[in-house]
């Protein structure tokens, strides 16, 4: 059956015993009340709203339905073969009627006729109508086109007169809205009474089964746009490329992965054959205060590197920072090379260079103070204590031994007030430096001179000046100069005094007793000469040894109660004070010991 479109019943063929169908206990389908095309409304007898009646097959004519009372003529019901001992498959019509028409849409999507297939042949073992309208015949059109004749299925024989019908069980039929088929059709268009009656409205949902047509034409092929159509081999060429493109680029990928991969393995060094070696983590930067590398690191910024070049000789020193004014502290040993027109650079920690100028320089302090200009961002040296120093306490040397500029050694203070004489190359004995200096063991080698000798809270305690070199076993008393372990260093108290002396006035004053001593004694002790250097009296008249009593050929055994052994000793525990500061004198006159008082004066003549 077509499902989806409603169906015309009617009763047995003329002679067909009448058959009550079951309530679907024998596999028949229900029926449901007929509807009336007109308004879609159903048609109820007097049995219950759920219920109808049936009403006896009537006779009509083919294409024009009959009113009440009317006969059909033109087409007799055709005779049917009936078995009473068969049952027609469910859902399909029985043998005893001829199968319905394959139906068709009357026209196309353009409005051209389409004309109605053949109509089947009939079953063997069927009548078949006597007289059947052609399939190609036109269809009469009136008010509205009558149904084509349904198959016979079995339904309940309508009822004698006199007698009710019976009841039918009910079932509910799905309205179905006017067809376009109770319109006429235009002039000269075929209509098929059995598709008009069962075709949707338009306006229903659609139906995909209905939508559907087999027999509808193929759909016009798709239209160009214009553009070029490739032809097989540009499209193989294409497919060639895209396959060379992919290649390239997977190799690229592949090749980046394991240069990847490779640098991770040797940087990890991932394999049986490679070695890898524990290793402690990295530590922070930032060391103790107290080491020798906290030490270092506080007081790099603040020293700095000499380059002296003079009309005969050039030479490398250190220096440190006294103030931001950019006045440095170096030894005078290191600067005297650039003479009166020499040239000075001095290099910073941070690399920068700058000219620098001489302002004061004193050969028997071995002490100089040089000043560079429009330099910003100096870092003064913290200067400590000298008088507090003792006996191995660390301390950290800092200067560019042979050039190689922020070299940092330590060592201990090995000893105190230790008196070295310094200079004398030029044979007069006026670069002759005397003093009473630090004694360490901290690595000191040439180009160290003029750099700080740092406690351990990195304040200056003294000035790296001077070396004892190894003997080379002539007994001359030269050899290689290099450190031994012996290194001395100028006290930063004497220091202190004598750079502010040079800064202030460009010259520094030394302490006299105001005698000449004899430096050829070889006793104990340093004892006063007969006369003077001039060729006058030993003792200067009126200075401040003639005033405290003192006489030629005494012999000066101690210095504020510690002993001295020559006339050098003496000269370096004067030159540890200030002039104005009193010293007690033990000494030796006519083979009795005496002590005298004696304030200092200046060698300038006070």
């Amino acid at each position: 059956m077509d499902e989806g479109k409603p169906r015309a019943v009617s009763g047995p063929g003329e002679g067909a015993p009448p058959r009550t169908g079951p309530t679907g206990s024998d596999g028949d389908f229900l029926l449901g009340p007929p509807e009336d095309r007109a308004s879609g409304a159903q048609t109820h007898g007097s049995a219950a709203a759920d219920d109808f009646e049936l009403r006896p097959p009537g006779p009509r004519r083919l294409g024009v339905p009959l009113g009440e009372g009317q006969v059909a003529q033109d087409r007799p019901e055709p005779p049917q073969d009936y078995d009473s001992s068969s049952t027609p498959p469910y859902g399909v019509p029985g043998p005893w009627a001829p199968a319905p028409r394959v139906q068709h849409p009357a026209t196309t999507s353009q409005g051209t006729a389409i004309p109605a297939p053949p109509t089947p042949a009939p079953r063997e073992g069927h009548d078949t109508p006597t007289s059947a309208p052609s399939p190609d015949a036109p269809v009469p059109l009136g008010d509205a086109p009558a149904p084509v004749p349904a198959p016979h299925f079995d339904a309940p024989a309508p009822p004698s007169a006199g007698q009710p019908p019976a009841p039918v069980p009910a079932t509910t039929v799905a309205p179905v809205a006017p067809s376009p088929a109770d319109t006429p059709p235009p002039e000269g268009q075929l209509a098929d009474s059995a598709q008009d009656a069962a075709s949707p409205p338009a306006s229903a949902t659609p139906n995909p089964w209905q939508n559907y047509d087999p027999w509808a034409p193929v759909p016009a092929p798709l239209q160009q746009t214009g553009a070029a159509v490739d032809t097989e081999g540009a499209r193989r060429r294409r497919a060639r490329r895209a396959l060379l493109v992919g290649a390239l680029l997977l190799a690229l990928v592949a090749g980046g992965i394991g240069g990847v991969v490779g640098a991770y393995l040797e940087r990890n060094g991932v394999g049986d054959d490679v070695v890898e070696l524990p290793q402690a983590e990295e530590e922070p930067a930032r060391r103790a205060p107290g080491t020798v590398a906290g030490i270092a690191a506080r007081a790099l910024p603040s020293v700095v590197t000499l380059h002296v070049r003079g009309a005969e000789e050039s030479g490398t020193g250190t220096g440190f920072v006294l103030d931001e004014r950019g006045h440095i502290l170096t030894n005078n040993h290191v600067v005297e090379p650039a003479g009166a027109d020499g040239e000075i650079s001095v290099t910073f920690q941070s690399g920068d260079t700058a000219e620098a100028t001489v302002v004061g320089r004193d050969s028997g302090y071995d002490l100089a103070v040089v000043e560079v200009s429009g330099v910003g961002g100096l870092r003064p040296m913290p200067l400590g204590n000298s008088d507090s120093v003792q006996v191995g306490d660390p301390v950290v040397a800092i200067g560019a031994p042979f050039d190689l500029e922020g070299t940092v050694t330590s060592g201990i203070i090995s000893a105190k007030e230790r008196p070295v004489t310094a200079g004398g190359e030029s044979g007069e004995g006026s670069d002759v430096s005397y003093v009473d200096a630090l004694q360490t063991d901290a690595p000191i080698n040439p180009g160290n001179s003029g750099g700080p000798l740092l406690d351990s809270r990195a304040r200056v305690i003294g000035i790296n000046s001077a070396i004892r070199s190894a003997d080379d076993g002539t007994g001359s008393g030269t050899g290689q100069a290099g450190s031994i372990g012996l290194g001395f260093a100028i006290p930063v108290n004497q220091a202190k005094r004598v750079a502010e002396e040079l800064i202030n006035t460009g010259r520094a004053t030394h302490p006299v007793i105001g005698v000449t001593l004899d430096m050829d004694y070889t006793g104990d002790g340093a004892r006063i000469g007969t006369k003077g250097s001039d060729g006058g009296p030993a003792v200067t008249a009126g200075g401040p040894g003639d005033r405290a009593g003192l006489r030629a050929g005494d012999v000066i055994t101690a210095v504020d109660g510690r002993r001295i052994h020559s006339g050098d000793e003496l000269i370096v525990r004067t030159r540890a004070h200030r002039p104005g500061d009193r010293l007690q004198l033990t000494l030796k006159r006519d083979g009795r010991e005496r002590k005298l008082s004696l304030i200092l004066g200046s060698s300038d003549g006070g």
